[in-house]
């Protein structure tokens, strides 16, 4: 096992102390104060913002939140990845607690600070991180209890993440496949970035210790299987799953086999390195009057089948910054003028597929500029939308990317699975004008 911890400190945000927790007795508070000293020394060095320190034989890792700064110090050589998932999991709980981490929230809850920590990490090595768990056991008023709290099952068991005796009346898991769409076109209309990122977001509501499986619409599986794959299969990366998926299993026949947190978590994320066609494809012409005039012609075409309909559309134009008066007229939708963000705002609730609107607008420009002055920078186009129920074959996304989802439970109860696709626009930029 790589090399632990050999202490932990909560600071403020002028690097005072707040809580310390010792685990091996080679580190002491004085090299809290050297990191601050060597943190501020790094403010003006490009790499400043790296999470990790190194000084005199002692390691530092650390993150910041609000007004408080997160960090682990070691002596040994110890994984410097997993620490600072660590720090950021202790993030995660504090917050469960106290609603939000910060300097009084500690201040006002430090006894449990020391309880929390002491059950998250031992001799140094991270231990439970799972919040709903430490909350059977480390209560906020704990102390004041005289029976002592007996530790639930899931911190002696395997599945840590889920606790025994879980029962709901009507049995039901929710799967949202949630992707966003990520283009940046160039001047000559030319798609230079185009990939996907996803999440399986569940939420679970079952009663035991259901077992869940969830079958792929994998590439790599229905090859090896020897089925064609006529077109509808994906290749999937950066695939990142949640702990209680079986990994070993995954390898051997992709089918992603769990026991599912209670409530809400994300089972898996991953990204798609394809090629995508512009959902939403805006077209922009500006034209200007003697320089103190500009007219902007738009037209947004939706580029999907009809069946389909994008809602919350969202198309920022950008427009000079001395611009004012604006006349706007749209084909569809309403269109506002944003001059703190020097931007033209056309909004379309719903935006059917196979449908081209467009929006007029005219702006006076008060400002004079020299004729051999050099041009302004032009931001992108930046275009929001959503899709719900989304299934669409031109495009390589996750057309029937669920093949199957099935709950298997001892007792044999009935679960309703409920399966939804929603895409939306990630970082959609389109530079055009």
């Amino acid at each position: 096992m790589a090399g632990a911890a050999s202490a932990l400190f909560l600071l403020d945000i002028k690097g005072r102390v707040l809580v310390w927790r010792d685990f091996r007795g080679d580190v002491s508070a004085a090299q809290a104060e050297r990191f601050f000293t060597k943190l501020i020394e790094k403010e003006g060095d490009p790499e400043s913002h790296d999470p990790v320190v190194y000084d005199n034989g002692v390691t530092y890792m650390f993150i910041q939140h609000n007004n408080v700064y997160l960090m682990t110090a070691s002596r040994q050589n110890c994984n410097a990845a997993s620490l600072l998932l660590f720090l950021h999991r202790v993030v995660d709980v504090f917050k469960h607690y106290f609603e939000e981490l910060e300097e009084e929230s500690l201040r006002d809850n430090f006894v449990v600070v020391y309880e929390l920590l002491d059950e998250m990490m031992d001799f140094g090595y991270p231990q439970y991180t799972e919040a709903k768990i430490l909350s059977e056991f480390i209560k906020t008023d704990a102390y004041r209890m005289e029976v002592t709290q007996r530790p639930p099952m899931a911190v002696t068991n395997a599945v840590s993440w889920r606790s025994e005796g879980i029962r709901y009346k009507k049995n039901e898991v929710f799967l949202d496949v949630v992707e966003s769409v990520n283009i940046l076109v160039n001047t000559n209309g030319q798609i230079i970035r185009s990939d996907v990122v996803g999440a399986l977001k569940m939420r679970t509501y079952l009663s035991g210790m259901p077992e869940c499986k969830l079958g792929l619409n994998d590439r790599v599986l229905l090859e090896a299987q020897g089925r064609t794959t006529k077109g509808k299969a994906i290749d999937l990366d950066d695939i990142k799953f949640h702990q209680c998926v079986r990994l070993a299993r995954f390898e051997n026949d992709r089918t992603i086999s769990f026991i599912p947190p209670d409530g809400s978590f994300d089972l898996m994320t991953y990204r798609l390195s394809t090629q995508v066609k512009p959902l939403v494809w805006v077209e922009a012409q500006v034209e200007r009057h003697s320089r103190s005039r500009i007219e902007i012609m738009v037209k947004a075409r939706s580029q999907f089948k009809e069946r389909s309909t994008a809602t919350n559309v969202e198309i920022e134009l950008p427009v000079p910054a001395d611009s004012t008066n604006p006349t706007i007229r749209t084909s569809m939708g309403s269109a506002n003028y944003a001059p703190e963000n020097d931007a033209l705002v056309w909004k379309i609730k719903s935006f059917p597929g196979g449908k081209e609107y467009m929006l007029r607008a005219e702006f006076s420009l008060p400002s004079i500029t020299a004729e051999e002055a050099a041009p302004e920078r032009k931001a992108p186009i930046r275009v929001k939308f959503e899709i719900p129920y989304f299934t669409v074959s031109g495009i390589q996304l996750l057309l029937m990317f669920v093949r199957y989802l099935k709950i298997i439970e001892k007792s044999g109860y009935q679960a309703l699975p409920w399966v939804r696709y929603i895409t939306m626009a990630g970082e959609y930029e389109l530079r055009l004008i």
